[in-house]
């Protein structure tokens, strides 16, 4: 679903949050000019706060006032509008909500006045929908105007003399398993603003695909009065005359074949597959008068994977080809999940000029981001960054004369604590990326870091489950951001195997250590690797220990001379839930000993252990957090404790804290990651910490990567 539009246009040993985090723009910046406008995060706000936390409320589609100072968006779960106060774009604050009658699928403004498609059908096939005009200082209901069936978008001339909303009257997806055609068939409708009535322009008879059942997406409309609407099922634009009410050109979107792309839904990144299909555009908007960009998300035939700019005669003047889906494997933002059908799905575009400079943005639904374009050559469109967002983003609406964009994701899971939220933008240089790969080297689920020993400014880190075979992961943190150069495998017997790797240590005489989490069916083991990744050794945990475990097992790995030590994530079943262990592995008598850890109580979900360093050979260091992301998330802290020199039984020891990570984990605005697991004092004395994606799997997918300065010495 696209969006409409608008035609109006941490202080840390002496260091800030953005000197900590990595204050730089994305790499691809390079890719732009020294005088491209940057963005950073300001606010991320949830739609719940407009109603309240246990109640379902997406922003799919979003407006900005004229006046700049009111995000309005689209709620379609709750049937309403919602409405951000932007006068501080830092600081947004709910405005409220109003009820439209049905299910609002797009909004715009006029002026003064707010347009809202509602969506008000009995059945997929006995569609109807209105277009609620609504003034914006009184919210008092203007007018509704009757549209004769399912609206999707709603966009407003630049001139100000029409509007267009794509009558879409998509078909149930149900009946047989949604190939079209599925009447009745869809159209444009065009309202005169002087006398506010509506016209129906036909769209049928124009494709190859299903022609008797166009279901029109989404609108743009150039300063000649011309609206290019996207067909997306049938692979089609047309352009059509407002003035005139007719359809002027009609051309198809044509298909692309993409090579060096991921098309296998196997757990792994893999880089090498061929795809050709239909572009299936959703998202489109003028760049100019004869050129416009789309977003080519697909539908159940096609998708490409990327966006295109057409001439107005309908000749592709640029595609992105694969370079959309490498850009997301580069900034750890790739849905390994999505690879068998339509990739990062590219789901719109906004087009918008800041200090000049034209840009694209291109929002991609499935890898969690804003992609921003130079366009001043539409030949060789620019990437200059990445901008991470919530979960779905959907709408994306430009703002110059704030220097602000507004991306709504509609994804609303209270269970995984990622709700529908307005992203707001501002001119700055944000804090992401702190990490990207070097040569495609595709990533993710940073579960673990450790120095590298004899190395001054490389750690590695280790993939878990989410991907296989598990691979160790070297980091060069001598820039920013951080860069993955190099990757080994872990292999056992030979052949690529695949471990919960949630905890590693690099060994000063060679080869690693992981700690790999068990589950209902797999145990937790310690797994002793060569210098090549091969497997040596597996070392179970002795059978009462293994059998009173749960399933959030080992979670972090340290060696100190003879002995291993492993961070457990969780109380074993037989001990107070308030007590973790730390566990001690003689590497010479294959003996186990035990320290109870004591863990801080937290007013949701659990709190537990994500990692557990050596700082030297008495003091150890563990990453303690809750399982809550969000405004929900409360424990995310580095404590320090001694071990004794001697003990018996199982002894609890005293922990002191080093550095609550919350303020962190909130610096760049965004939704608050819960999985802070990596943490590692380099060889050049400094502290690192990292969290974990989960493969953007029920996450956002946005990784942080720490700079600590000497915390732990």
């Amino acid at each position: 679903m696209p969006l409409r539009r608008s035609s109006s246009a941490l202080a840390l040993m002496g260091l800030t949050a953005a000197a900590v985090l990595n204050a730089v723009p994305t790499t691809a910046s390079a890719h732009g000019h020294s005088h491209d406008t940057t963005f950073k995060r300001l606010a991320t706000f949830p739609a719940y706060l407009n109603s309240a936390i246990d109640d379902t409320a997406a922003a799919e589609i979003s407006t900005v006032t004229e006046d700049g100072r009111t995000v309005v968006y689209t709620d379609s779960p709750g049937k309403r509008l919602g409405f951000v106060d932007i006068t501080n774009p830092g600081r947004p604050a709910a405005a409220g909500t109003l009820a439209v009658g049905g299910e609002p699928t797009s909004v715009a403004h006029l002026g003064h006045l707010l347009l809202a498609g509602v969506n008000t059908r009995e059945s997929f096939t006995n569609p109807s929908g209105k277009l609620v005009v609504v003034d914006d200082r009184s919210r008092a209901v203007v007018r509704e105007i009757d549209l004769g069936g399912q609206p999707d978008s709603v966009t407003v001339a630049p001139s100000g003399r029409y509007i267009a909303v794509a009558i879409e009257n998509e078909r149930d997806e149900d009946v047989n398993d949604g190939a079209i055609p599925q009447l009745p068939a869809g159209y444009l409708s065009v309202i005169d603003t002087r006398t506010w009535k509506a016209s129906s322009v036909s769209l049928t008879g124009l494709s190859e695909i299903a022609p008797e059942d166009p279901e029109p997406e989404y609108v743009s409309i150039n300063s000649r009065d011309e609206a290019v609407v996207s067909i997306q099922e049938n692979n089609h634009f047309a352009v059509v005359s407002l003035p005139y009410k007719k359809v002027i050109r009609d051309f198809s979107a044509g298909t692309a074949t993409v090579s060096g792309v991921d098309t296998r839904d196997d757990d792994q990144i893999v880089l090498d597959g061929t795809i050709t299909a239909k572009r299936e555009p959703d998202g489109v908007a003028w760049i100019t008068d004869d050129l416009f960009a789309s977003a080519n998300e697909g539908d159940y035939e096609g998708g490409s994977r990327g966006w295109s700019i057409f001439d107005r005669s309908g000749k592709v003047v640029w595609d992105a080809g694969n370079s959309l889906e490498h850009i997301a494997v580069e900034h750890g933002l790739y849905p390994d999940k999505r690879s068998d059908a339509k990739g990062i799905e590219p789901e719109n575009v906004a087009f918008a000029r800041f200090n000049g400079v034209p840009y694209v943005f291109v929002n991609a639904e499935r890898g969690n981001f804003t992609a921003v374009y130079n366009v001043s050559n539409p030949r060789k469109p620019l990437l200059t960054q990445l901008l991470p967002t919530a979960a779905g983003p959907e709408g994306v609406v430009a703002v110059p004369s704030r220097g602000l964009v507004i991306v709504s994701s509609e994804t609303d899971d209270p269970e995984n604590n990622l709700r529908g939220a307005v992203n707001i933008y501002g001119i700055g240089h944000g804090l992401f990326p702190s990490v990207v790969s070097d040569h495609l080297i595709p990533w993710g689920t940073l579960s673990s870091l450790s120095a590298v020993p004899g190395q001054r400014n490389q750690l590695v880190a280790s993939t878990d489950a989410a991907y296989v075979p598990t691979r160790i992961l070297t980091l060069d943190v001598s820039s920013a951001p951080a860069k993955i150069f190099k990757q080994l495998t872990v292999t056992k017997d030979g052949k690529p195997v695949g471990y919960d790797a949630e905890g590693l240590v690099a060994r000063k005489g060679g080869g690693y250590w992981i700690a790999s989490e068990g589950s209902a069916s797999t145990p937790n083991l310690l797994v002793r690797l060569d210098a090549k990744g091969a497997v040596r050794q597996e070392i179970p945990l002795p059978a009462d220990i293994a059998a009173a475990v749960t399933t959030n097992g080992f979670e972090g790995v340290a060696e100190v001379g003879d002995y291993v030590w492993v961070a457990i994530q969780r109380s074993l079943k037989t001990d107070p839930q308030t007590v973790n262990r730390i566990g001690r592995y003689n590497t010479k008598t294959g003996e186990w000993a035990w320290l109870g850890y004591p863990v801080d109580a937290v007013p949701l979900g659990w709190s537990g252990l994500s990692e557990i360093v050596a700082v030297d050979g008495n003091t150890f260091a563990v990453i303690e957090r809750d399982n809550q992301r969000g405004p929900q998330a409360s424990l995310k802290k580095i404590y320090e404790f001694d071990v004794p020199a001697t003990w018996t039984g199982f002894p609890t020891v005293k922990k002191r804290l080093v550095k609550d990570m919350l303020p962190l984990l909130k610096s760049d605005n965004g939704w608050v990651q819960d999985k802070l697991e990596g943490l590692a004092i380099a060889g050049n004395g400094q502290t690192y910490a990292v969290t974990d994606n989960d493969a953007i799997d029920d996450a956002t997918g946005e990784t942080q990567f720490f700079r600590l300065g000497r915390l732990l010495r």
